[in-house]
């Protein structure tokens, strides 16, 4: 069949013809209960003093983010903001069935999550205003909200980031055996970015307890869905993955929570994740200062939706329909918000500005090698010669055995054993629920990674070569290196990124690359590249106990070296460089590979009478200038051989400090 389109043909915005035909109706609140799609029997509402909670909380997300606007508007709020006027029966109707126990990560467009979930509203105004008392401590402004307290991972600027958070969330509850869920929230223009489709994919296939919560209100910021996708139905995209789809009247606080109940049961059951498709609207701008019509919507349609407005709607419902409470108890409530409002900003108003020394502050931990104090480092026994991958194989086995709460992802790494069979007996001996072998998705698995790591469990994401660690996106230089900043110190994720880097042989440009200066540019990070089979294993034992997320390279070439490696608990500290050998004459500073050449070269000119000091770095980031520098007073002369691009690399740094 051949479909043929007019040129002169134009696809046009949805229209309030579109919006009715597609409009998702559901059963009237006065409805019996029914059976949902697990057979599990949903009630047709939570009786009247959850029905009243649901209105105070919607009245509230709404009164704050009308007041939030205006006073943004008076110009005292910096940055700008994204309000969720309209959407509020969406996050009160999920977050109604979440405790804090439960995490949810939320988009650009996060206010209304955070509240719903449980953040104070002083807390919220705080932020917006930049202050101290904020619940990031002014850091994160209007798109970066955290409160690990209440479960709130946090809202995100950056589009669809935050869905595999959440997955990672539900299976390092798995792991830990808690009933706990992650919900990630975000809208229709989400639905046709990478971490959207391979989040659902790994969920799905690991029947992870974690919800995906589509907020269509028909826009990804200006664009309509419809000139998006060719499939507006979102809910129908679950199908693809194998998992539930839903949509529901996003507009109708009492069928959202009707939904949200039962993928709340089935994820706590074990039966996996749902993909819920709430149809909703804003009756604002993308943000403020947006023009609400006359551009891409038209007035016709914001009326339409204005006449749908979740929070008279409900109301309507409980004075009227169902007759659950009087109108007298109902402005009681919104009394009561309206004072609690006003009260947020005075708060804010007051409270002080955030201290100009902290700027730097909570990047890492500090101090980063806080993991090390009280284990002895002195060896059990004698060495032992050990292979490269044998030795970080047995450091990675080592923890994970001393934590059972720790989880390895990558491809081809259970029962083929890693394409170096560098994870060769890891599944056999700890299986595949936590040696687990994932899709070809480095971004969803590797934001997995990190959104588990953040809440309680400790994981490892194996891309097999730096070079795919790029097919993450933004996961590790916007998500992973920012969380603790971000968070005000609140949250950090001590994720694990392997990666096998450097030439050999003719693998070609795509499998080749080192990049540890790219990854060592990024505060936050911790880069390590070890020289030898017993700092490797030392350096991987530190990532796995350590309170940073660390970027851990392994030079390819030295995978066939060997060496002697301490036994017993063995760790490397982070940010300290070795002398491995001692010289007089000139400083060579090398890391990973370049060490065993340098040291050749050295041999070599000792034999002519220079004497060179060579420094095997050991960690990128953070660099060891102390040690570098006492050789060179000594010496006088330096010389840095690095694998790494020259441009703005690893040569040119050490020659600045």
């Amino acid at each position: 069949m051949e479909i043929h389109h007019s040129k002169k043909e134009k696809r046009k915005p949805p229209g309030p013809a579109f919006l009715q035909d597609n409009y998702v109706k559901t059963a009237s609140p006065k409805s019996r209960a029914k059976k949902g799609t697990s057979g599990a029997t949903v009630p047709a509402h939570p009786g009247k003093e959850e029905c009243l909670r649901l209105y105070e909380k919607m009245f509230l997300l709404r009164h704050f983010e009308q007041t939030a606007g205006m006073l943004y508007k008076k110009g005292e709020m910096p940055g700008f903001i994204h309000l969720y006027v309209g959407e509020e029966a969406t996050a009160v109707g999920v977050c109604a069935h979440l405790t804090h126990q439960d995490w949810i990560t939320s988009t650009h467009r996060g206010h209304g999550h955070a509240l719903a979930k449980g953040m104070s509203a002083r807390a919220l105004m705080a932020e917006l205003y930049a202050k101290k008392t904020g619940c990031c401590g002014g850091r994160g402004g209007s798109m970066h909200l955290y409160d690990p307290t209440l479960g709130v991972y946090g809202t995100n600027g950056i589009v669809g980031a935050g869905i595999p958070h959440a997955v990672g969330v539900g299976i390092g509850a798995r792991i830990r055996k808690t009933d706990q869920v992650g919900v990630a929230f975000f809208g229709d223009g989400a639905v046709n970015h990478g971490a959207f489709h391979e989040s659902l994919n790994f969920a799905g296939v690991q029947k992870a307890p974690a919800i995906f919560v589509c907020e269509n209100n028909l826009y990804a910021t200006a664009t309509p869905l419809t000139m998006a996708t060719l499939n507006t139905e979102v809910a129908t995209r679950a199908a693809a993955y194998g998992i539930p789809g839903v949509a529901v009247d996003g507009n109708d606080v009492l069928a959202v929570w009707r939904v949200m109940g039962e993928a709340a049961a089935r994820a706590r059951r074990g039966e996996g994740p749902t993909l819920i498709e709430s149809k909703t609207y804003r009756t604002v701008g993308h943000h403020e200062g947006d023009q609400l019509y006359g551009t891409y919507r038209t007035q016709e349609e914001y009326n339409l939706w204005k006449s749908r407005d979740p929070i008279p709607r409900f109301r309507k419902v409980l004075v009227e329909d169902l007759k659950l409470a009087k109108a007298s108890e109902v402005d009681a409530l919104e009394e009561k918000v309206r004072k609690e409002i006003d009260d947020a900003v005075e708060f804010a108003r007051r409270s002080p500005e955030p201290e100009l020394s902290t700027y730097l502050r909570d990047a890492w931990s500090s101090p980063i090698n806080a993991h090390m104090n009280g284990v002895s480092t002195t060896p059990t026994g004698a060495p032992v010669v050990q292979g490269w991958l044998d030795a970080v194989r047995d450091g990675i086995a080592e923890e994970m055995r001393k934590n059972p709460h720790t989880l390895y992802f990558g491809e081809g790494i259970g029962q083929r054993g890693g394409s170096f069979a560098h994870t060769k007996d890891l599944w056999k001996e700890f299986g595949g629920e936590r040696v687990v072998d994932t899709p070809i998705s480095e971004l969803g698995f590797t934001g997995a990674a990190i959104g588990a790591s953040a809440t309680g469990v400790r994981a490892v994401s194996d891309l097999m070569f730096i070079d795919f660690l790029f097919e993450t996106g933004g996961q590790v230089p916007l998500q992973l290196s920012k969380l603790r900043y971000m968070s005000n110190g609140q949250m950090s994720s001590p994720a694990v990124i392997r990666a096998a880097c450097g030439a050999i042989k003719c693998a070609g440009p795509h499998h080749s690359g080192t990049y540890h200066s790219i990854w060592a540019h990024f505060p936050g990070l911790i880069v390590v590249m070890p020289s030898n089979p017993a700092d490797a294993k030392g350096l991987i034992k530190s990532a796995l106990r350590g309170a940073d997320p660390v970027i851990f390279l392994e030079p390819k070439a030295l995978f066939a070296s060997k060496g002697e490696v301490p036994t017993g608990e063995h760790f490397v500290p982070f940010g300290v460089a070795r002398i491995a050998k001692a010289g007089k004459d000139f400083t060579l500073v090398a890391a990973g590979r370049m060490v065993p050449l340098s040291l050749e070269a050295a041999a070599k000119l000792e034999a002519e009478g220079v004497s060179a000091e060579v420094i095997d770095l050991r960690t990128i980031a953070p660099l060891d200038v102390p040690t570098i520098l006492t050789s060179v007073a000594k010496t006088g002369k330096l010389l840095v051989v690095d694998e790494g691009y020259a441009m703005c690399g690893l040569g040119a740094e050490v020659a600045a400090a």
